[in-house]
């Protein structure tokens, strides 16, 4: 459970001031699916923040497939009028009371690990989690739809160049585990066959490796697992030499990256989300991580499983240009970032003993 440290509140009212127009959102609507997620429930935080501490009034509805755990995580909102919790489940079709102007999915199956052992449910859960949604807004006839893609869309190149959103290179369509970037790429695909067929407005984005205090329990990606780790007293243990290079993104910079491609991308384009100021390696950013925290990198070697797991893009640096010409700008730099993950999770950890 997320505690809402003073450095984590902070940052969220410092949002509004970093995505352009965000008065745009003002008595609007907005339904947030994966609103538990790594992600989503950043984005979350950001319009309620919004809300709580800029007075806007903009009707919050956070969707995932456990109201229970919803309540947890967002406690701090439940009293408030404009916040509303749904029960969403991405295989079915979407049925809501309300008018929504704007939807931002983040549904998806986010653990490597389970790539491999459901790569079927993977797929489905992708593409018919998109179809559902953009059929949704069809029928309403109006609104807004923001597909949260990922990196991995691009496939793997030859040369380590940064990725740009008008390229595609070879993803082995025979490899179980491009269940992942071959359902995300069908769902990009989706949204513009919807914009083509039906006129129904989208935007996507593909976001690099996100990291963040909002991480979950079952996340078990490096980015992710290597603070857990930290924060508990334990070393790093990489699984492999780590010099992969990746767009790695502080959670808060890509909450406010999506807000701006929300309110300001043109319909029917793919904008990617990386922070020019944290492309490192894997490797950096574990020594990052340890040198925060005064521990160590350890090296193992990994099991065929880990490693049958592992993402497929030697090299998955994102460039940002396109993003940036709308006027976003990231805010923190690895280190920065590595700084306030830590403080967070260890505020957490003393709070629940």
């Amino acid at each position: 459970m997320l505690k809402y440290t003073d450095e984590y509140l902070a940052d969220l009212r410092d949002i509004p001031n970093c995505v352009p127009n965000f008065t745009q959102f003002n008595k609007k609507s907005v339904l947030i699916t994966g609103a538990g997620g790594l992600i989503c429930s950043a984005v979350v935080d950001a319009f309620m923040s919004a809300v709580e501490d800029h007075k806007y009034e903009i009707e919050v509805l956070a969707a995932g497939r456990s109201i229970d755990k919803l309540k947890i995580r967002f406690d701090r909102w439940l009293t408030s009028p404009l916040f509303h919790l749904v029960k969403y489940d991405a295989l079915k079709s979407v049925v809501l009371s309300e008018k929504i102007d704007y939807v931002i999915h983040g549904a998806s199956n986010s653990n490597p690990n389970s790539y491999l052992s459901q790569p079927v449910e993977t797929m489905l859960i992708n593409i018919l989690g998109v179809n559902n949604l953009l059929d949704y807004l069809h029928k309403q006839g109006f609104g807004r739809f923001l597909y949260i893609s990922s990196s991995e869309v691009y496939g793997k190149r030859s040369q380590f160049e940064p990725y740009q959103e008008d390229e595609n290179f070879y993803v082995d369509l025979l490899n179980p585990r491009s269940c992942y970037p071959s359902s995300k790429r069908a769902c990009e695909t989706l949204c513009i066959s919807y914009l083509k067929e039906h006129m129904v407005d989208s935007v996507i984005v593909r976001p690099g490796h996100v990291y963040g205090p909002t991480v979950t329990d079952f996340d078990n990606r490096a980015s992710s697992q290597f603070p857990k780790d930290l924060a508990i007293g334990k070393n790093i243990i990489m699984k492999s030499s780590g010099l992969q290079r990746r767009s790695y993104c502080y959670v808060i910079d890509c909450a406010s990256a999506i807000l701006t491609v929300l309110l300001n991308g043109q319909s029917g384009n793919a904008y990617n989300i990386s922070n020019s100021n944290s492309i490192v390696s894997i490797r950096e950013m574990a020594e990052i991580f340890a040198s925060v925290s005064g521990k160590k990198v350890v090296f193992e070697n990994p099991t065929d499983s880990e490693k049958s797991s592992y993402n497929m893009m030697d090299d998955s640096v994102l460039n940002s240009d396109k993003l940036e010409s709308l006027g976003w700008k990231g805010k923190f730099d690895m280190t920065a970032g590595a700084e306030r993950t830590l403080n967070a999770l260890q505020v957490n950890l003393k709070q629940d003993d």
